[in-house]
């Protein structure tokens, strides 16, 4: 075997072949000739990938890899690692985008030679989107002011103390639409700004902070480092001619990303596009329109770069990231990005350096500590800080001058977040950061708060269901910022939204579901565009939207606690609303009482138990009676999802109404349905396989659990896609009743024996559990009778949601007064 040659686990073969890893470890026991491990652990080998591949065509497992699968594997067993890896296939795949005749040539030439060709043309396309690599302290091209001397304000072009050449974006420069001034230049206005005098901006941190690297975050890899990587290059350029550079690139940090997710924190691609619009002005601001595309937008906690993906329109991006591998891929993310449409490289110029700079500078350092754009003054400031903090600088950035609205207690590393971004920004420019709970209402930071509102930089606080963002069990905030321009008059009151309510589906509109949990809200129950649109309209409007949002005035808000929770302020709508609403839910609870007596089974017969002969589910799949699936589908995308919630529940799939036992859709007292809807989307990068649709007649029964719940599907849930943790049953009519079949799955004895319980949750094995052996005419009779039953399940289950309607609307209603005793 090649020295460096790939490797590939065991998971990794089975993702080859379309298989579960059960099947490969059969194989290693069955086949002697199956490749031997080369590397790897007794519990966890690894071998050669492309004995691998040779083995599953020579014994018809495999007519090709695909070719995904394969440029993957290549990263994953790179033996500099995958990180490493990515960053090579980022950088050739930038070189296939914008030089594709180059690469052309280069892919030509032996592995030898174009490894020692590709540093060139690598730098050449690095320097082009992401700036000059040069060193800090080291003149750039064409440099001749030395440091210290530039005292005037910086616009595009201009080289100025930090700066590495006049073609780069680093904290002495800028790009178009953003512009930056020096403290002790008297006189300037800050571009915005309606009233004439000097530019109140914050005096920049030195700029030789110790621990920013000025360089781009991308260095260009040497000719040694390359050549194990050239057969990977080669790959994902053919993977780029078919799906293109971007796509590519996607692809291979998605699944680098779902491979790691202890490792990061993400942010999911809706909220960062609402994120994005939210800096969008309101419309009765003083500012530009809201249709002005975004200018200059800085990052400084970028992570995986998803904020700045966000942004629409032409702008120029920046971004800083603590972790120097993670910023690389972020950099080489946002250079792939859109295809290379958000802009257009710099022209050089005659001697060879960019005339104007990079619409795209990523750096590597700790913001709080380190600022490397600590000159900067942009209009969008979007930002994913790390939370609860405790090491964020307290002691060593004391006398920092970005804290003009207080000095953040040690347990307030949000605020400083909140203060660098203030600072960061132009005059009248937005800045949107994701906030835990917390640091709206900890006494420690209520005089922080409480500047904010004087001044008028703290415009909106709005509350996401929780489920929005990790971490899903915590509801966390929006905070909308805009900083004050001297002369103009602060906004007197701040915006509140609260869109928890808006989760609370049918689970929390009715109070408690099967099993005594509450069926609304979490990851896999939130409704993301009714989310979205009720922020976007609370903001944009500006309004007073019962149970959503509230226009609070600054003086009301300015108390001992300074608490700006909006649950304060917006408590929840009454379920019942008004006592006419509660009459209604009262007449359709009284409807389905009386359909549960007419439902309710008759006395049950004694009999004498019958032995019958039996077989398993297993036996019957192996002759043809019926066929089993796994669910690999999450919701989120374009076709409804059965989960395993909805299983447990008895809740419609994502998206879908809950209806009573006749098919009415289910709604509160105002008219809003009971609904089931999306979760949040993947990784981004994800590519799940087809998801098993759902047909009429199959079978459904979880995973996990070791309950007896049991589903049929019906012509309601017929088309959705089947979730994670799910066995999908599907008979053949002719030989077996679905009902019949799902009943006896049902049986308590029956479940127990199919289950193991060598963790600390039991698991199902649906091969293993038992049917009787009968003429399909017998099975019919049996299944009418389970079906009546689960009727009658149903129906119990919307008397409970019924009832807790009613009642949590009885004790609102009385409490608030809306509703007086009889």
């Amino acid at each position: 075997m090649p020295e460096n040659a790939t490797e590939v686990t065991a998971a990794g073969i089975a993702r080859l072949a379309g298989v579960g890893r059960a099947a490969v470890s059969n194989w290693r026991r069955r086949h002697s000739d199956f490749p031997q491990p080369v590397g790897g652990t007794a519990a966890s080998p690894s071998f050669a990938l492309a004995d691998v591949e040779q083995w599953l065509r020579d014994q018809g497992k495999l007519a090709e890899v695909p070719l995904r699968e394969r440029v993957w594997q290549e990263v994953a067993g790179h033996p500099a690692g995958a990180a490493q890896a990515l960053v090579h296939t980022g950088c050739a795949l930038l070189l296939v985008r914008d030089r594709p005749t180059a690469w052309l040539e280069l892919t030509a030439a032996s592995d030898e030679r174009m490894a020692d060709a590709l540093p060139h043309a690598v730098d050449h396309v690095l320097t082009a989107r992401l700036g000059p690599d040069t060193p800090s302290g080291t003149p750039g091209p064409g440099r001749s002011t030395p440091p210290e001397t530039v005292r005037a304000p910086r616009t595009v072009g201009s080289t100025t103390p930090g700066s590495t050449a006049p073609g780069s974006t680093t904290p002495g420069s800028t790009a178009p639409g953003s512009t930056t001034f020096d403290s002790t230049t008297p006189g300037l206005t800050a571009p915005g700004s309606t009233a004439p005098g000097p530019a109140v901006v914050q005096p920049a941190n030195p700029p030789a902070a110790p621990g920013v690297h000025r360089a781009r975050a991308v260095r260009t890899p040497t000719a040694q480092a390359l050549l194990p990587s050239v057969p990977l290059l080669r790959a994902a350029a053919q993977l780029a001619a078919g799906i293109g550079a971007g796509q590519t690139f996607e692809f291979l940090l998605g699944r680098h990303l779902d491979a790691n997710p202890r490792q990061f924190t993400l942010t999911p691609p809706h909220l960062a596009e609402l994120m994005a619009d939210l800096a969008e002005p309101p419309k009765d601001a003083g500012c530009p329109a809201p249709d002005r595309p975004l200018r200059s937008v800085l990052d400084p906690a970028a992570g995986t770069g998803a904020l700045l993906r966000a942004v629409a329109g032409p702008a120029a991006l920046y971004a800083q990231e603590a972790d120097a591998g993670l910023a690389a891929l972020t950099a080489l993310r946002l250079a792939l990005g859109a295809g290379g449409t958000r802009s257009s490289p710099p022209s050089p110029g005659a001697d060879g350096t960019h005339s104007s700079p990079p619409s795209l500078a990523v750096r590597t350092g700790d913001t709080l500590r380190a600022d490397a754009f600590a000159r900067l003054a942009t209009d969008t400031v979007l930002c994913h800080p790390p939370f609860n903090d405790r090491n964020w600088g307290h002691d060593e950035l004391a006398y920092d001058p970005r804290w003009e609205y207080g000095f953040p207690a040690r347990v307030e590393s949000e605020l400083a977040w909140v203060q660098h971004a203030l600072a960061r920004l132009r005059d009248g420019g937005t800045a949107v950061l994701l906030m835990p709970p917390a640091a709206a209402s900890r006494r420690s930071g209520r005089r922080i708060r409480a500047d904010l509102l004087r001044r008028g930089a703290l415009r909106a606080v709005i509350a996401l269901p929780a489920g929005a963002a990790p971490p899903y069990g915590i509801p966390l905030h929006l905070w909308v910022l805009r900083r004050p321009t001297p002369g103009v008059r602060p906004g007197p009151d701040l915006l509140l939204a609260d869109t928890a309510g808006l989760a609370a589906t049918a689970g929390e509109a009715g109070g408690k579901a099967a099993g005594g949990k509450t069926a609304g809200g979490g990851r896999d129950r939130l409704d993301w565009p009714v989310v979205r649109a009720a922020v976007l309209d609370a903001w944009r409007d500006r309004a007073d939207l019962p149970g959503v949002s509230r226009v609070v005035p600054v003086v009301e808000l300015l108390d001992d606690d300074v608490d700006l929770a909006p649950a304060r302020y917006l408590p929840r709508p009454t379920p019942g609303g008004d006592a006419c609403g509660l009459g209604e839910v009262r007449e359709r609870l009284a409807e389905t009482l009386r359909l549960t007596t007419r439902l309710t089974p008759p006395p049950a017969t004694p009999a004498v138990p019958a032995h019958r002969p039996r077989t398993t589910v297993g036996e019957l799949a192996r002759g043809g009676a019926l066929s089993l699936h796994t669910g690999n589908a999450a919701p989120g995308g374009q076709v409804p999802v059965l989960t395993e919630h909805d299983v447990l529940t008895g809740a419609d799939p994502a998206g879908t109404p809950f209806t009573d036992p006749a098919g009415t859709p289910l709604t509160d007292p105002a008219g809003t349905p009971l609904t089931g809807p999306e979760a949040q989307g993947e990784a981004p990068g994800a590519a799940p396989d087809d998801p098993v649709v759902l047909e009429p007649g199959d079978v459904v029964v979880p995973v996990l659990g070791g309950g007896t719940v049991v589903r049929v599907v019906g012509e309601r849930e017929a088309g959705a896609a089947l979730g994670r943790n799910l066995q999908l049953l599907r008979p053949d009519p002719a030989a077996l009743d679905p009902w019949f079949l799902a009943g006896f799955l049902r049986g308590t004895a029956n479940n127990r024996q199919a289950s193991s319980y060598a963790s600390t949750a039991a698991r199902l094995d649906a091969r293993r559990l038992h049917l009787p052996r009968m003429p399909l005419a017998e099975q019919r009779r049996y299944g009418a009778r389970f079906r009546e039953l689960a009727a009658f399940e149903e129906a119990m289950r919307t008397a409970e949601r019924l009832g807790g309607v009613l009642v949590q609307g009885m004790y609102d209603g009385l409490t608030d007064g809306t509703v007086t005793p009889a």
